[in-house]
């Protein structure tokens, strides 16, 4: 059993990591601190600046809808205005017609 976990033992499980780590750095699943500070870095400025434009969109939505509401606020008080005109203009006497007057008492005289 002692043969098994000997020197040789020892220095092929050195040489397999060695190797495991070769590979891993090969294939890009082992990548030095640097390189992940600066992924990490680049994602967080994305975030910022993802966050940043998503702020100034809701700050422009809120905005418009400022701006819709006072519209139509303003539609609202036209149109109040607009059916007030209209039974105004609709009480006056048309032409023609004499205030206070029937149509049968226009030119007769008795």
């Amino acid at each position: 059993m002692t043969e098994l976990l000997g020197p040789g033992a020892i220095q092929g499980g050195a040489a397999a990591i060695v190797v495991i780590v070769i590979l891993l750095v090969l294939k890009g699943k082992l990548v030095p601190r640097a390189q992940v500070d600066d992924l990490r870095a680049d994602r967080d400025a994305r975030i910022a600046a993802i966050t940043e434009e998503r702020d100034t969109w809701r700050r422009a939505f809120l905005t418009s809808e400022e701006a819709r509401h006072v519209a139509q606020a303003q539609v609202g008080e036209l149109l109040e205005t607009s059916r007030t005109m209209e039974h105004l203009l609709r009480s006056l006497p048309r032409p023609g017609q004499g205030v206070g007057h029937a149509p049968a008492d226009r030119g007769v005289v008795s």
